[in-house]
């Protein structure tokens, strides 16, 4: 697999992926962010090392109808899924070596952990509902 910037002809793709249960890593930025152009070749250089990951860029301005209600307070934020489970959403620091943890993390955990896990707070409760990415594909696609 390899990084795709989320246009309207990878919806289907990328829905595959994710109903497949792979693991789906997402940066949800905006074009005219700096910070999100300085930090894009250490997301390429990340999907380079984990070719069995889907790396999605999302630019939230030319994707507002796809990702909906997904909030998105600071960039980069991240959004690591596998199938229907968020494993993880949140800004983090343009640092690649906190989204190799993230990734590692992510890849190490079974699918049932990662559920027990997505349950385990009202937060990760709210990711299910507000930043699931394979919900968003759904709904892109039906309109």
């Amino acid at each position: 697999m390899s990084l795709i910037t989320l246009e309207s002809q990878h919806y289907a793709s990328l829905l595959q992926d994710l109903q497949e249960g792979k693991d789906v890593v997402a940066c949800l930025c905006a074009a005219w962010c700096d910070v999100c152009g300085q930090y894009r070749p250490d997301f390429e250089r990340l999907a380079a090392r984990h070719p069995g990951t889907r790396f999605v860029w999302i630019d939230i301005e030319d994707q507002a109808d796809t990702i909906g209600d997904i909030d998105v307070e600071n960039f980069p934020t991240l959004l690591l899924q596998r199938g229907d489970i968020v494993a993880f959403f949140g800004t983090v620091l343009p640092d690649a070596h906190i989204a190799e943890r993230l990734i590692q993390n992510l890849a190490a955990k079974s699918t049932p952990v990662l559920q027990a896990e997505a349950a385990s707070s009202e937060e990760r409760r709210n990711w299910q509902e507000e930043s699931n990415l394979r919900r968003c594909l759904q709904e892109a696609m039906q309109d």
